[in-house]
């Protein structure tokens, strides 16, 4: 990386003003990390096992689950070392790395997101075609294609930050490497690279927004023609957990990226962020698996073949 650093490394500054309750924050954080991977490898293992699971939603419910286990697990674990320990060091690679990581998979959830919501509009506007349609095949290929997308982005906008010259304040406003805040601290001219961050956050949830609003827009048409209550009920159903988590994704991540310029260099919505990576992945596995008939059936089921082989 030819790009004049001289700052070595970066201090993550976390929350400052919280730091006297550092001890109850670390114990609170570290119960919804566990709550948050516990539920989100409770959902991979109970889609992977049951065979009344094995439906496109629930292929596209268990690679979700698993993105965010990993998505939590590359910025939790720092969190709650800053909460214990105070102010936490990063190196600039290691940095780099986790700006990757969690933009990387981010863009891909959002992705993800909209792949699910084409495939209810399918199931539910579709549903003779729905089996040849949305095959195994096809889900695997869409999400390759979706990996491919953002591993592309992702990393081009991470190579081109990682190419600005950092000899400045190296105090990161934030408790991980987000790459505005990052951005922030570079000595050089970085309005190329916050045009790029501004240029691919939009075109992310854009695309993902509008795929989605077509899809649902599809599906409520389908909805509303359908002769009984029970029926359009039904159907709705299948959406609703969908729909809240649609809703918490989008709120905070419009709120944190899309905006061409901060109002304040060194501002990193904060607390936003902590919406997106401590309260949006434990609520997940809850939305999913409160009110799905088939989750239950399926974790019965599992229990039940347990015993009998105990």
């Amino acid at each position: 990386m030819e790009n004049g650093t001289t700052v070595r490394e970066f201090t993550l500054e976390g929350f400052p003003a919280a730091q006297h309750l550092g001890r109850l924050l670390f114990s609170l954080n570290l119960l919804a990390y566990l709550a948050s991977i516990t539920g989100n490898v409770f959902i991979v293992s109970i889609v992977c096992i049951s065979a009344r699971l094995k439906s496109p939603m629930y292929f596209f419910l268990g690679v979700f689950s698993f993105g965010e286990s990993c998505f939590t697990s590359a910025v939790i674990p720092k969190l709650l070392a800053i909460f214990l320990l105070g102010k936490q060091t990063i190196s600039f690679v290691a940095c780099l790395i986790q700006a990757f990581v969690t933009l990387f998979i981010g863009a891909f959830g959002f992705l993800l997101i909209a792949l699910m919501s084409v495939d209810r509009c399918v199931a539910i506007c579709k549903p003779l075609h729905y089996p040849t349609i949305m095959d195994l095949r096809t889900c695997i290929l869409l999400i390759m294609a979706c990996l491919a997308v953002t591993f592309t982005l992702i990393m081009w906008l991470v190579v081109k930050v990682s190419r600005l010259s950092f000899c400045g304040p190296h105090v990161i406003p934030h408790f991980f490497c987000d790459i505005s805040p990052l951005i922030h601290l570079s000595c050089s001219d970085t309005r190329s690279a916050e045009a790029l961050t501004f240029a691919l956050a939009l075109i992310i949830l854009l695309s993902s927004l509008i795929i989605t609003t077509i899809a649902y827009s599809s599906i409520v048409v389908t909805i509303v023609r359908l002769p009984s209550a029970k029926e359009r009920q039904k159907a709705f159903s299948t959406c609703s957990s969908h729909l809240i988590v649609l809703s918490l994704m989008y709120g905070s991540c419009v709120f944190i990226y899309v905006k061409p310029r901060q109002m304040s260099r060194l501002e990193s919505n904060r607390e936003a962020a902590l919406v997106n990576t401590v309260v949006t992945p434990l609520l997940n596995p809850v939305i999913y698996t409160l009110r799905n008939k088939q989750v239950h059936q399926a974790l019965r089921e599992t229990l039940c073949r347990i015993k009998i082989s105990g």
